[in-house]
C-alpha cells in the first residue's frame, strides 16, 4: 500500500521516529517553559543542562559503575542542585532587570560549560549503551521499533504530562503562579516564595538533565550536543507560546512528526521545517499557538 506514492511502511516508520524526536523537543521545551512562565528568565542555558545530564550518566557509569537507572534519578538530581546554585548566587539579582541580562548570562554559563567538557573530552562523541532490560526490538509489521525508543517516548509522555498537571491543576502549581504573580501576597500567607522560585529553576533545569539522560543511549555524548538541539527547541517554544506548559508539550511532539514526515516527502528541508512553521505562526498568531494575546 502506497500513499502519495510512498510507501505505508516508510511514512509510518518516520512517523515513530519523529515522535521519539518530538519527545525530546518537548521535554526540553517543557522545561523552557516553566522557567520562563514562572520565573520569567530565557534559560539559553538550557542545552547545557540537557548536555549535563548525558555527561553524568556516562561518567557514573564509565567512573563508578552506575547504572543508567540509578542516573537516570541521580543526574537530573545533580544538575537540579547545580541549576539552584546558579539561581541563587547569580539570576536572583537579574529579576527586575530587562529579560536580555538573563539571556546573557544564562549564554555565558553555556559557553563556560560546553568549553569544560570541550577541554577534557573533546568533541567527539561518547558511546553509552542502552539498558540490558530495554535491549532488542519489537516487530510492528511495518517496522522493528527498538524497545528503547519506544521507553524513550513513554518516559517523555509520563514526565511531560505530569509536570502539566501539578503546574496547571494542584494547589502548589497555584501557588507557583501566584508567587511570580504577586509575591508580597503569597509571602503573607506564610510561603517562602524566594525558595520556591529556586526550586522552581532548579525543576525546569533537571527536566533539561533527565531529557539528556534519556538521550544518551540514542545518540552519542558530546559536549556539543545540547548547542545543536537548543535553537530548535527554542523555536518550538515561540510556536507553542512562551511560559505555555501545554503549548511546549504538545507542540514539541507535533513538530517532532512534521519533521518525520517532511523526511520521507522533502528530506532536503526537514532541517529547516521547524523555522518555517515558526514563520508562519509567528505571521498568524504572534503570541503562539497556546500563548495569550495581549
Amino acid at each position: 500500500m502506497e500513499i502519495f506514492g510512498i510507501p505505508a511502511s516508510a511514512l509510518m516508520s518516520q512517523l515513530l521516529l519523529g515522535l521519539v524526536n518530538g519527545s525530546f523537543y518537548a521535554m526540553l521545551s517543557l522545561g523552557l517553559a516553566v522557567i520562563f512562565g514562572l520565573l520569567n528568565v530565557i534559560n539559553f542555558a538550557h542545552g547545557a543542562f540537557y548536555m549535563l545530564g548525558a555527561f553524568l550518566a556516562w561518567m557514573g557509569l564509565t567512573y563508578f559503575g552506575l547504572n543508567y537507572w540509578v542516573m537516570l534519578f541521580v543526574g537530573p538530581l545533580i544538575v537540579g542542585v547545580f541549576g539552584m546554585l546558579i539561581e541563587r548566587t547569580m539570576l536572583r539579582w537579574l529579576y527586575k532587570l530587562d529579560h536580555l541580562y538573563g539571556l546573557l548570562l544564562t549564554f555565558g554559563i553555556t559557553l563556560m560549560v560546553e568549553g569544560i567538557f570541550r577541554s577534557i573530552y573533546g568533541v567527539s562523541g561518547q558511546p553509552y549503551s542502552a539498558p540490558e532490560l530495554l535491549s532488542g526490538a519489537t516487530d510492528l509489521g511495518f517496522m522493528v521499533l527498538p524497545n528503547y525508543r519506544a521507553w524513550v517516548v513513554l518516559a517523555s509522555l509520563l514526565v511531560c504530562f505530569t509536570t502539566w498537571f501539578v503546574i496547571e491543576r494542584t494547589k502548589l502549581g497555584a501557588y507557583l503562579r501566584a508567587g511570580t504573580e504577586n509575591p508580597q501576597l503569597v509571602e503573607a500567607f506564610g510561603i517562602n516564595v524566594p525558595l520556591m522560585v529556586t526550586l522552581t529553576y532548579g525543576f525546569g533545569v533537571a527536566l533539561a538533565a533527565f531529557a539528556g539522560v534519556l538521550a544518551a543511549p540514542v545518540i552519542q555524548v558530546s559536549p556539543l550536543m545540547g548547542s545543536n538541539l537548543i535553537i530548535v527547541v527554542f523555536a518550538v517554544v515561540v510556536i507553542g507560546g512562551m511560559g505555555s506548559i501545554l503549548g511546549a508539550i504538545v507542540t514539541g511532539l507535533m513538530l517532532g512528526v512534521i519533521e518525520g514526515l517532511t523526511r520521507v516527502f522533502y528530506p532536503q528541508g526537514s532541517a529547516t521545517v521547524v523555522f518555517v512553521v515558526m514563520a508562519i505562526v509567528l505571521v498568524l498568531r504572534p503570541a503562539g499557538l497556546f500563548g495569550k494575546e495581549k
